[in-house]
């Protein structure tokens, strides 16, 4: 059993708000936590995807009226969104922390509806694939090759992974996404999953898309809302604020766990991964997906680039101030280039770190300074208490 770092947080959003909304992707553990943290002791767990749950709530406020001392815990409530009202109703006469907890796996059905009912009653919190802080640090490559879901992980074999992702995507592509509203043809939608992973960690290009699909602009966008929506892939904005320099301003696109890109690759060995041509790219992301999950939720992650040259690869911003700056090489001897240090003057940058695959940390020059990434990760852990 693998203690996740959002317990703490999960525990506290329970005892101090009404609702609290635990999203993330499919198989990420979302109701793992639930469970182990309030189930059964004093919650009620509703599965919205099982016949047998949903015939309990026919008459869902006199079920919810039977158990109001209790909390309630509702999994994948996207599939019945109009419990929404009737939860802000009941909340809205007994404002008790703990009252429910639902679970989704983030389709814009759920995130819509509970803005729009919920707002000032529910505290959301989302659920991230492992982080190399929740597990032995010494497995960091087994991590970034299989990815961060936790049962392909604690299986641990080659065979069981590939048949696993395979059967996730096929989920997504056949039935989640269709339920969420994307009108794409699974076929479609799988073709623009083998485009976004061939071209991972790329400065976004509809055009391109739209051209290969034979799709629209327009459309485009639409599909990669639900995407970013699912959780499957993730927008990082450039940095274009107040700067009179000519910046690439299209974002880059990264799916949001290396094994499931790596599924798509066809790549399930380090040999392969070590040897591919997306080696970079891959580590970027697995690197861009680790910092993520161990922000603040109100953290934002950039990059920044100039036509002429000047990078970097990943900003993080806290408060409206730089909280890092970092360049991301697989490499046991990094070398930065000019546009890094033009980056770095253009932004004001005091200090850049350099992650490697290694366990190092060491200066490179007076304000540059080589770090492996588990102790990057533990630099902005512990900034989270300041």
């Amino acid at each position: 059993m693998i203690t996740r770092k959002i317990e703490d947080d999960f525990i506290f959003s329970i005892q101090n708000f009404p609702v609290t909304g635990l999203v993330g992707p499919r198989q990420v553990g979302k109701t793992t936590l639930a469970k182990t943290t309030v189930y059964p002791s004093d919650s009620i767990y509703l599965d919205l995807e099982k016949n047998s749950d949903l015939s309990k709530i026919e008459d869902p406020e006199l079920f919810f009226t039977e158990y109001h001392n209790r909390t309630i815990i509702l999994d994948e409530i996207q599939h019945v969104p109009n419990l929404f009202p009737l939860i802000r109703a009941m909340v809205d006469d007994n404002r008790r922390p703990g009252k429910f907890i639902i679970l989704g796996s983030a389709s814009p059905e759920l995130l819509r509806q509970s803005s729009e009912s919920l707002a000032g009653r529910i505290n959301y919190l989302e659920m991230t694939p492992l982080n190399l802080l929740e597990i032995n640090p010494e497995d960091q490559n087994k991590l970034w090759l299989m990815g961060g879901f936790p049962e392909p992980f604690l299986k641990d074999t080659k065979r069981f992974t590939t048949e696993w992702y395979k059967s996730l995507i096929s989920s997504y592509v056949q039935r989640d996404l269709p339920n969420y509203g994307l009108p794409a043809d699974p076929g479609l939608t799988r073709k623009l999953l083998m485009m976004i992973a061939s071209s991972n960690g790329g400065v976004l290009n509809y055009t391109t898309f739209g051209k290969s699909l034979g799709l629209t602009i327009p459309t485009i966008k639409t599909y990669l809302k639900f995407l970013i929506e699912a959780f499957l892939v993730r927008e990082l904005p450039s940095w274009h604020v107040n700067l009179k320099k000519r910046l690439v301003k299209s974002p880059k696109l990264y799916f949001r766990d290396t094994g499931m890109l790596h599924n798509l690759l066809g790549i399930s060995s380090l040999e392969n991964l070590f040897g591919n041509i997306v080696l970079g790219s891959s580590w970027e992301t697995f690197v861009i997906n680790q910092v993520f999950s161990v922000l603040n939720s109100d953290d934002q992650m950039y990059y920044y680039r100039t036509q002429d040259g000047a990078e970097i690869d990943l900003l993080i911003r806290r408060n409206d101030k730089w909280l890092a700056a970092a360049e991301l090489k697989f490499s046991s001897a990094p070398i930065l280039t000019k546009g890094t240090h033009i980056a770095m003057e253009d932004l004001q940058i005091p200090l850049l770190h350099v992650i490697v695959p290694k366990n190092e940390n060491y200066p490179l020059s007076k304000n540059i300074r080589v770090i492996g990434l588990e102790g990057f990760l533990e630099l902005l852990d512990q900034s989270k208490s300041h």
